[in-house]
């Protein structure tokens, strides 16, 4: 008698990247296997669609996850994005797992989270640790930056004619968040050879926020410059622009991280788990540009 495979989970999936990771799946595993979990079953309605089973699973909410959890083999946890929470959401993620005998994790973590100098890295770490203690199976997604992160400044750099930074000429090896996505569900859709495994995850090729400027301005037919910026000054800017402050901070750190190197990496481990080159910067352009 052959063993059945083990139903997979994704939490947080009606969240960009959760959504697309279910997405993704649906094409190499069948629908019935697959669980996509949010905070209610409405935000992820459309994936009910899919012939995906849908359930509640709150990170702040244990007993709502230990539920969700029962039954699954496969479970990819996604990041919260609740900065400054996350290490006991995600605390509550792993013991539920574990309680419910989950059999792998795959955790969506930070590029070179153990070298980062970005401030982000700190929460990851503290997963990662909770993870490596747990003695569950698991496998480290370092995700870097989504090249969608810098679709919110098309708008006001068509406006104005300028970006503003403090990322100086550090290279970001950035990639769009169906790559990421795609990685996620390869892992998940795989066996045992994802086991124990860290990998860093980036774009093929790395741009600095001049050649964005450049490659909006050519695309969009309007002249678009970057402005670099001392992080103290970027992070006051965009508390002047109506930005919190503590995510104005985040924001500042994590150009001040990648004008030292810390959005960069050229080992091409995405492209290679995805079987396909990484989004160019100018695709992810041009489809935000059309809306």
């Amino acid at each position: 008698m052959s063993t059945p495979s083990p139903r997979i989970l994704v939490t947080g999936a009606n969240g960009h990247l959760g959504r697309l990771t279910v997405q993704a799946l649906v094409k190499s595993v069948p629908a019935d296997r697959i669980v996509a979990t949010a905070r209610s079953k409405e935000a992820v309605a459309d994936l009910a669609a899919l012939g995906v089973e849908t359930r509640v699973a709150d990170y702040d909410k244990p007993e709502t996850l230990i539920a969700a959890f029962a039954g699954i083999g496969r479970l990819l946890l996604i990041s919260s994005s609740a900065i400054g929470q996350r290490e006991p959401q995600h605390r509550n993620v792993i013991e539920a797992a574990k309680a419910a005998g989950v059999g792998f994790v795959a955790y969506t973590s930070l590029l070179h989270a153990d070298t980062s100098q970005l401030g982000l890295r700190v929460e990851h770490l503290a997963t990662e640790a909770l993870l490596k203690a747990s003695g569950l199976s698991f496998a480290l997604l370092r995700n870097g930056w989504y090249t969608e992160n810098y679709n919110g400044n098309i708008g006001p750099a068509l406006e104005h004619g300028v970006v503003f930074g403090a990322s100086g000429d550090g290279r970001i090896a950035a990639a769009s968040r169906a790559d990421y996505a795609a990685a996620a569900a390869a892992v998940l859709a795989g066996g045992d050879e994802h086991a124990g495994q860290v990998y860093e995850l980036a774009g093929d090729t790395a741009f600095t926020l001049a050649d964005w400027a450049a490659e909006l301005s050519k695309l969009a037919g309007k002249p678009v410059a970057f402005n670099n910026l001392p992080a103290a000054e970027y992070q006051a800017l965009l508390v002047k622009f109506g930005l919190p402050e503590g995510f104005a901070a985040l924001l500042a750190d994590s150009d001040t991280g990648a004008s030292k190197g810390g959005l960069y990496d050229d080992s091409h481990t995405l492209s290679r788990l995805i079987g396909r080159p990484t989004t160019p910067l100018a695709t992810v352009l041009a489809a935000a540009l059309k809306g």
